[in-house]
């Protein structure tokens, strides 16, 4: 016997059990005589319609209206409890249904692959047993194909040649990169024992040559007498500033003439040295900023006059007669690039220029290919030759 059938016909008959419940309570309710149940039970019928007369219904009492919503309330309930009862005590019985490659299954597995098709699930699989299973084979499908994608070889070439490109503009223009980064850190610390309290008071300093620039934060050692060939001034510019001493410009701080020193704005990010952006600020200078310049246990004071910018061969604009101590320092510009060179020009103020001594004659060098000193050229103009 199927269990479905016998439970239907179960339930069928309890209904029809509690409906007979219902109706007698409420014909009782609805009798033409409802204080004597013995009258109601046998109703007195006269076989003649026209001889019949019309009694008005009484209307429900109060009672009356609590019984018959009590009685529905007990059918329902009875109703319920046993519906509930007989699913309760019959487990559903789950048909497997074998599906195929080829199978639609809710729109979803359709023409899938055979191992994203759910297989036939036992009898004593859960549901919960199957969605997991089902999760796990969905979530190895998608693991392997994204190992399959990172295995790709495709973009191994596009990414190397990017890298590539990328190292090659880095190597090439990091000076471009740096310098303007520096340009906003001061590239030096003043000792404090430097810091210039009254410009034209006379003071002992050391015997170590130094330029000290309090508007920029420079406090760099100088070297003096040093080759005009750019090999000598980019050896000697790794420990500082350079001397530039050529024929008509070869004076010392305190001498009548002028003071060449040169120094880096910029320079290749592998060269060695820490004075490699020491005038990234230079630039910064205007006229009447007071510069330093600590000789031979003398300090002397310069205030900038003017500033210019010439090409790398122009030499001549460093040599002109001049009856005062000038200093002149030169860097490159733009910022990160060797194509021009800034000049900045300024006259000794103290000690009195007036007692200051005369040049030596004949001192400082130069020829047809002298050129003002830059920087020490790129990584691959090195290599390649072309450097500065």
């Amino acid at each position: 016997m199927n269990p479905d059938k016998s439970s239907d016909e179960d339930i069928k008959s309890q209904q029809s059990a509690a409906a007979d419940v219902i109706r007698s309570q409420i014909g009782t309710l609805y009798t033409n005589d409802a204080a004597d149940p013995a009258a109601a039970s046998s109703p007195q019928v006269d076989d003649n319609p026209y001889h019949r007369e019309h009694n008005p219904h009484p209307l429900p009492e109060a009672e009356q209206w609590k019984q018959y919503h009590t009685a529905w309330q007990n059918y329902y309930q009875k109703y319920y409890e046993n519906y509930y009862t007989a699913k309760a005590a019959t487990p559903p019985v789950l048909e497997i249904k074998e599906e195929t490659t080829s199978t639609k299954t809710d729109g979803y597995f359709a023409n899938q692959p055979a191992e994203l098709v759910p297989a036939e699930t036992p009898a004593e699989l859960s549901n919960t047993e199957a969605l997991y299973e089902l999760r796990q084979k969905l979530l190895g499908r998608v693991t392997e194909s994204a190992k399959k994608i990172r295995k790709s070889r495709h973009f191994i070439p596009i990414i190397s040649a990017i890298g590539v490109v990328f190292i090659f503009v880095f190597i090439q223009y990091n000076q471009v990169i740096t310098a303007n980064v520096m340009a906003y850190v001061s590239p030096g610390s003043i000792d404090p024992q430097n810091i210039v309290v009254d410009p034209t008071s006379d003071v002992v300093v050391t015997q170590d040559p130094r330029l000290i620039i309090p508007k920029i934060n420079v406090d760099v050692p100088v070297t003096y007498d040093v080759g005009t060939d750019n090999a000598s001034q980019m050896a000697a510019m790794v420990n500082g500033l350079a001397h530039f001493p050529i024929a008509g410009a070869s004076s010392h701080p305190g001498e009548i003439g002028n003071t060449v020193l040169a120094g880096h704005s910029s320079n290749d990010l592998f060269d060695t040295g820490q004075y490699k952006f020491i005038f990234a600020q230079l630039d910064k200078l205007a006229v009447g900023d007071s510069i330093y310049a600590n000789y031979k246990g003398k300090r002397y004071t310069y205030v900038v006059t003017k500033t210019q910018v010439v090409a790398p061969t122009d030499v001549n604009a460093l040599v002109y007669p001049t009856t005062k101590p000038v200093l002149t320092l030169i860097t490159c510009t733009p910022l990160g690039t060797a194509l021009n060179r800034l000049l900045v020009t300024a006259e000794q103020v103290s000690p009195d220029p007036a007692q200051a001594a005369t040049a030596p004659a004949g001192s400082g060098t130069a020829d047809s290919t002298t050129s003002i000193p830059g920087d020490s050229g790129t990584l691959f103009s090195k290599l390649f030759g072309g450097g500065n």
